[in-house]
């Protein structure tokens, strides 16, 4: 085989790991059947990828709970350094300048620059987020989030409620600096769904879990 074929090779190998570590981040805990039928990948295909990522200490696995009779089945998340394959912005200049406000203007100097930061958003989500329905809102809003790197969706539980799911914070940094910045987003959100609706955080990144997740619950 030349060189030609070994590079298309390679990156082909490569493409395939970045697929299944982007399905591990969007879809994780998730099993190595589950990556397969994903990405319509054979299930010997897909476990050699997996074995790739764990030996590259991209992803880890965790045992769920058997029902029944069986085995407890292996799922996959990702690691730190998997969650660091995709951007965090500008993360170290963010944490340097969260501890430079503080030293210098002290928590109530904070409090103002995240206020600025909730201002700005208010003005950018109140001019996106115009539908008609709270459904529509929601779609526009996790439109918007997700061309700030959040990895937005919405998806509608089976109570009737509806979820918000972000699947990377590209401020992850700064939020563990300072989490005003999670209870800011948190208010913000409640404002653009209205007063026809409650907003409660299911799931925190900064928690341990493996996205933010928002049960958005139309009021009776």
């Amino acid at each position: 085989m030349n060189s030609t074929s070994n590079d298309l090779d390679n990156q082909a190998a490569a493409s395939a790991a970045e697929r299944l570590l982007f399905q591990v981040k969007t879809r994780g805990p998730v099993s190595t059947a589950q990556l397969a039928q994903a990405l319509d990948m054979t299930p010997e295909a897909a476990r050699q990828q997996v074995h790739k990522l764990l030996a590259s200490g991209l992803i880890a696995g965790q045992q769920e709970a058997a029902i029944g009779v069986g085995r407890p089945r292996q799922n996959w998340v990702l690691t730190e350094a998997g969650h660091r394959r995709f951007p965090d912005t500008h993360a170290q200049l963010s944490v340097q300048l969260i501890g430079a406000v503080r030293q210098l203007f002290g928590e109530a100097g904070l409090d103002r620059l995240i206020a600025q930061r909730e201002d700005e958003a208010r003005a950018l989500y109140r001019r996106n987020c115009t539908g008609k329905t709270l459904g529509k809102r929601l779609e526009q809003l996790a439109a918007v989030r997700s061309d700030e790197g959040y990895m937005a969706r919405v998806e509608r539980a089976a109570d009737g409620a509806w979820l918000l799911a972000e699947d990377h914070c590209p401020i992850c940094a700064a939020a563990r600096s300072c989490q005003g910045f999670c209870r800011s987003e948190l208010q913000l959100f409640q404002e653009i769904v209205g007063t026809g609706a409650t907003v409660v955080r299911e799931q925190h990144l900064l928690a341990g879990a493996a996205r933010c997740v928002y049960r958005v619950t139309p009021v009776e």
